[in-house]
């Protein structure tokens, strides 16, 4: 293997090899490495547009509708296959790679290396978090987002450098990796779109195995409780270890309760607030801000309150003689009572719905013993999708993890 040298004489090894590599890795100045390329009056090139995450692509599949002077292209610049483009979200989503050649806005930084390399391990490595988050952010100008990527500053950075074999076998592992994860998002993508099927041939037509009609009323008329509780006195400094869990919008995802990173307040607090307190049973729904409309059932024993921005829904006794919560929610998650959650917020300044709208939702209620064989289907696609995605979030984390330990 051939040795590799640093100009700054700093050498550093990976925590994780592959058999046969076990000389250390350089360091070089960004500009010893990669050149700032701005090769310009290519108008007839095609145009590209940035897709953070994935690349270039060819603008007019992007899919978005952007408008530019063709008379300016002239002031474009060349990229080839391979290249690295500092685009506008670098600084929160690194360097990005070009799938082909074209061109690209005057306003992004290309970046072609300078010696033998692998592209795609170079592409690996920009996205990784301590690039992003520990070397990239040194040169970063400005504030939120008003940020951008300084080349001046970038030029100094330090970036690694190994024998081009070592890299070739780090990129081939993560192109594998990343292909699975393409593929298994698709999976995930596909079961959800037949999930969301579902929910409209049962709840947008009221139409199953069934002769019988589907009663149709509003949700106000099922419950005995829709109201939210408070940000307790003190805000988050009132929070504890222990005690009565204190349940907020990031809580309640789409069909289930993340309490991962839970918060919780004591006795004393909870009981200036009882009239916000959880059953279990008990429908949450999101009612402001961009998780509007995420709901779930609340079917843990531990104490819990709520604060201002999830709603309880809890069925009145005559309401549960017709309706059980997990048709309820099953409900709130289709395009019938999300379409009603949107119509909500047109003309509105702010995304948010009020107690009154929400128990003006029409809802369809067929027989008990229906709503339990719709709601067993559903569950038993429900696990489908959650035992997807947890593969996907496998993925991902072995992903993450390889980053951590392959790259210095």
């Amino acid at each position: 293997m051939a040795n590799v040298s640093s100009s700054n004489g700093l050498e550093k090894r990976p925590k994780l090899r592959f058999p046969g590599f076990d000389e250390p890795w350089s360091v070089y100045k960004a500009e010893e490495l990669f050149k700032n390329i701005a090769d310009k009056n290519h108008p007839t090139e095609t145009v590209l547009t940035i897709i953070q995450g994935k690349g270039t692509l060819p603008r007019e599949q992007a899919g978005r509708n952007i408008h530019y002077d063709d008379a300016s292209l002239s002031n474009y610049k060349k990229v080839e296959k391979g290249d690295f483009i500092i685009h506008l979200r670098s600084f929160e989503g690194g360097l990005e790679m070009a799938n082909e050649d074209g061109i690209v806005s005057p306003a992004y930084t290309i970046l072609r290396c300078k010696k033998p390399h692998s592209s795609l391990f170079y592409e690996a490595y920009f996205h990784t978090d301590e690039f992003i988050n520990h070397i990239l952010s040194k040169s970063v100008e400005g504030i939120r987002d008003g940020r951008q990527i300084s080349y001046e500053a970038f030029k100094w950075l330090g970036l690694p450098y190994c024998d081009v074999a070592e890299q070739e076998k780090i990129a081939r592992l993560f192109s594998t990796i990343n292909h699975r994860i393409e593929k298994q998002q698709q999976m995930v993508d596909a079961l959800k779109k037949y999930k969301r099927g579902l929910l409209c041939a049962y709840f947008m037509t009221g139409e199953w195995n069934t002769h019988h009609k589907w009663e149709k009323c509003k949700l106000g008329l099922c419950c005995s409780k829709i109201g939210s509780g408070k940000t307790p006195r003190g805000g988050s400094s009132v929070y504890v270890d222990h005690g009565v869990m204190f349940l907020r919008s990031q809580n309640v995802l789409w069909g289930n309760l993340d309490i991962s990173d839970v918060s919780y307040i004591d006795d004393e607090t909870n009981k200036t607030m009882l009239s916000s307190e959880v059953h279990f049973g008990d429908v949450l729904l999101n009612i402001t801000g961009a998780s509007i409309g995420r709901s779930c059932i609340y079917s843990l024993n531990d104490r819990a309150n709520v604060n201002q921005h999830v709603c309880i829904l809890r069925l009145s006794k005559k309401g549960n003689e017709k309706l059980i919560p997990e048709f309820l929610l099953q409900q709130i998650l289709s395009d019938r009572i999300q379409q009603q959650v949107m119509d909500c917020q047109n003309g509105g300044s702010r995304e948010g719905l009020n107690f009154q709208q929400i128990a003006d939702f029409d809802i369809v209620i067929p027989d008990i013993e229906e709503q339990r064989k719709i709601c067993g289907m559903l569950n038993a696609f429900d696990s489908k999708v959650i035992s997807a995605e947890m593969s996907l979030n496998a993925l991902f984390n072995l992903r993450a993890s390889l980053m951590q330990q392959l790259f210095i």
